[in-house]
């Protein structure tokens, strides 16, 4: 805990000294102290305990930032964004992988594993920046809770597909749960919990019992979602959002800490993953880079066009928050490594596009929406 907390506000520290964002400097700390530099710390259970604790606390605290009617008004858009951004990087990947002499099947993995984004590199970008409540950034996390859906949906039939069946039924059930978990969290839930919530602290007793109801809350909605079909953070997030119109300053003031302590285990973690065995074969990193840029100009246009609607310099930011890949992309590479669809380096490409994209996110974001915060 020392040498990863250390080395990632060490690096944080430098980039921003260098006017670039911090959270670029702690997933390059999780390369430089792992495997594939230093060597001083490999992934491990604990470390990745501590990582999915701390991409909750960051959905969470995102969530207690962000009012629910705002997520509302550009839900049409955002549900547009999320489709298109996901057609483009899909066909890309999967189109890539045929040319190179991939199989069918690899590369349905490949484009499966390019749809979703992870919101949790732009949305941690956003709130450091203070820009939650632009309308771009309202766009970008709805976006990405519906893009989680959607892509989790495109990884059950790429799934189906490369067994041989394609299973109907069991997609439909999939995809409806999810989208009922999210929809009536979202909007019934967080009307529920607004009026109920702010009675916990004069009922009970103990210290803190508002944080208490609100930490039983995120846990709670994070193991629904598993459970409905979608990400935890999913469920984390819409815990967030439930309560930001109850939760006082002392919710939110302890809610901080914990995200400060957490957050880079959860970056940090992305860059420890990162296999710099990939740059020894040429036509490995040729293919990686090519996938790469396929993956950042596929989501960029898809999402960009999709929000044209609303200005260009709103489609710009919208296409960049939507680039970083993550959850959705490492459950697809791990599994068609594990049914040996994948190979070794085509395992390595998915993981080198995640680290990639999570670490030119950052800086395209804030050339994106420059220094002025909190534009409407």
């Amino acid at each position: 805990m020392l040498i990863v907390f250390g080395s990632a506000k060490f690096m944080a520290e430098i980039f921003e000294r260098i006017g670039l964002p911090g959270i670029a400097g702690e997933i390059l700390a999780g390369i430089v102290i792992g495997p594939s530099a230093l060597g001083w710390i490999a992934p491990n259970e604990t470390l990745k305990a501590l990582s999915d604790l701390g991409v909750l606390f960051l959905l969470f605290s995102i969530g207690l930032d962000v009012k629910l009617a705002e997520l509302l008004r550009v839900s049409l858009l955002s549900t547009l964004v999320a489709a298109l951004g996901e057609l483009l990087p899909f066909v890309a990947g999967w189109g890539i992988v045929l040319a190179w002499g991939g199989t069918p099947n690899a590369a349905l993995f490949m484009g499966a594993s390019l749809v979703a984004t992870s919101v949790g590199i732009s949305a941690s970008v956003l709130k450091a920046r203070d820009f939650l409540h632009h309308v771009a950034s309202q766009i970008i996390l709805a976006a990405a809770v519906i893009d989680d859906v959607l892509g989790l949906i495109v990884l059950a039939v790429v799934g189906s597909l490369s067994r041989g069946r394609f299973n109907l039924l069991e997609i439909a059930l999939t995809a409806g749960l999810a989208t009922i978990f999210v929809v009536v969290t979202a909007i019934w839930g967080t009307r529920i919990v607004a009026r109920v919530f702010p009675h916990f602290g004069s009922r009970i007793r103990a210290d803190e019992a508002q944080f208490h109801v609100a930490m039983v809350l995120l846990f709670g909605l994070a193991v629904v979602a598993s459970y409905a079909g979608v990400a935890a953070i999913v469920g984390a997030f819409l815990a967030g959002l439930a309560l930001a119109d109850g939760a006082d300053s002392r919710v939110r003031n302890l809610t901080r800490g914990v995200t400060e302590l957490l957050v880079p285990f959860f970056l940090v973690g992305i860059g420890l993953n990162f296999d710099m065995g990939i740059f020894r074969s040429r036509p490995t990193l040729v293919m990686a880079l090519v996938i790469f840029l396929a993956a950042v100009v596929t989501k960029a246009i898809g999402c960009s066009v999709a929000a044209i609607s609303r200005g260009w310099q709103t489609a710009f930011r919208v296409g960049v928050g939507m680039i970083p890949r993550g959850e959705v992309a490492m459950i697809a590479a791990q599994v068609g490594l594990s049914t040996l669809i994948l190979s070794a380096q085509m395992y390595s490409v998915i993981i080198f596009v995640v680290v990639a994209t999570a670490l030119v996110t950052p800086p395209l974001l804030k050339l994106a929406f420059g220094p002025v915060a909190r534009v409407p």
